[in-house]
């Protein structure tokens, strides 16, 4: 099977290079903006045509596009996240390679759900910032693209490669820098978010089982239970052996109080952590996850301790 992979240097790209590598029956060419990748292609900047011209020389069976932008200004997003996958959409109409596409979309198109409750890939999507309205309107046009097409809405990834600026690797780095510091107490905020984190291999895992399949329309990508994101300070700390107290100070951050990961100054000292979770989902989010059961075959196998004990040791080898 020949395969396609775009946005093979991201992060969820990387885990899906991986798994694809490993599968004796895979074929597997990379294009990207990199130096490193097979072919060298922007879908941001790129024309149709042009795309068109590589898929119908490469003739891949299965596209799959791990490629997208989490953060900058909207007009940033929209480039990268919607009109990149336009492009692809556009491509596999033009070309005669007949590819499936397996397009990688996220649990903040869902935006903010009722605490207590699974979200299904019935739901009206309603996100909440630029970042999922850019990822939903690209999953609008893969579904009306008339394509053989799936589209793999991932809650929150974690485990190892997490970005040092995402919500987890910003806490290990606190916890980093606490540590080096000799530091005997962290003080923290924002902290009662909860979300649905599924550790990256086993995205990959769910990525592999989507090319496979014959399978359509949105499928829900989590571990099917939100974790408070105190708890997931507690267990990163254990698992770092820090032996000192973390301190959780709720409430909205003042406009003085420094983010995660970034030193403060003298004068805020003593102010909490201020810890903004990015996705626009409000205070909970949890996947309904029995769509990717049903019809892929696929059940998540890494347990949060592992994902973050896997964060934990990228984040201490830079001490």
């Amino acid at each position: 099977m020949r395969v396609l992979l775009i946005g093979a240097n991201g992060y969820l790209g990387r885990f899906v290079a991986d798994r694809l590598l490993a599968d004796p029956a895979v074929q597997l060419t990379a294009l990207g903006r990199g130096d490193d990748a097979d072919v060298r292609f922007d879908l941001a900047s790129g024309s149709p045509g042009a795309l068109t011209r590589f898929l119908d020389a490469v003739h891949p069976g299965v596209v799959i596009n791990c490629a997208g932008a989490t953060r900058g200004g909207a007009r940033e997003l929209t480039r990268h996240n919607t009109v990149a996958v336009a492009t692809v959409c556009e491509a596999l109409r033009r070309s005669g390679c007949g590819a499936r596409l397996v397009q990688i979309g996220c649990g903040a198109e869902y935006g903010p759900s009722q605490p207590g409750s699974s979200t299904a890939e019935d739901a009206v999507p309603r996100p909440g910032g630029p970042y999922g309205v850019s990822k939903l309107a690209a999953t609008e046009l893969v579904l009306g693209s008339g394509l053989d097409a799936v589209v793999l809405r991932v809650f929150s990834p974690a485990g190892p490669g997490t970005p040092a600026g995402s919500p987890l690797g910003r806490l290990a780095e606190a916890l980093r820098r606490a540590m080096q510091s000799g530091d005997g107490e962290l003080k923290l905020g924002g902290l009662g978010v909860q979300r649905d984190f599924i550790d990256v291999r086993d995205v990959a895992r769910a990525v592999h089982a989507a090319s496979l399949s014959a399978a359509q329309g949105v499928i829900n990508i989590g571990s099917g239970r939100a974790v408070r994101l105190r708890d997931a300070a507690a267990v990163l700390a254990r698992v770092a052996g820090y032996g000192g107290t973390l301190h959780e100070l709720d409430g909205p951050p003042g406009p003085m109080r420094s983010a995660i990961g970034h030193p403060r100054t003298e004068a805020e000292h003593g102010a909490p952590v201020a810890y903004p979770y990015p996705d626009g989902c409000g205070s909970w989010q949890q996947a309904d996850v029995r769509t990717a059961r049903d019809r892929l075959g696929w059940r998540p196998r890494i347990n949060l301790e592992e994902s973050l004990a896997d964060i934990w040791m990228e984040a201490a080898c830079r001490i």
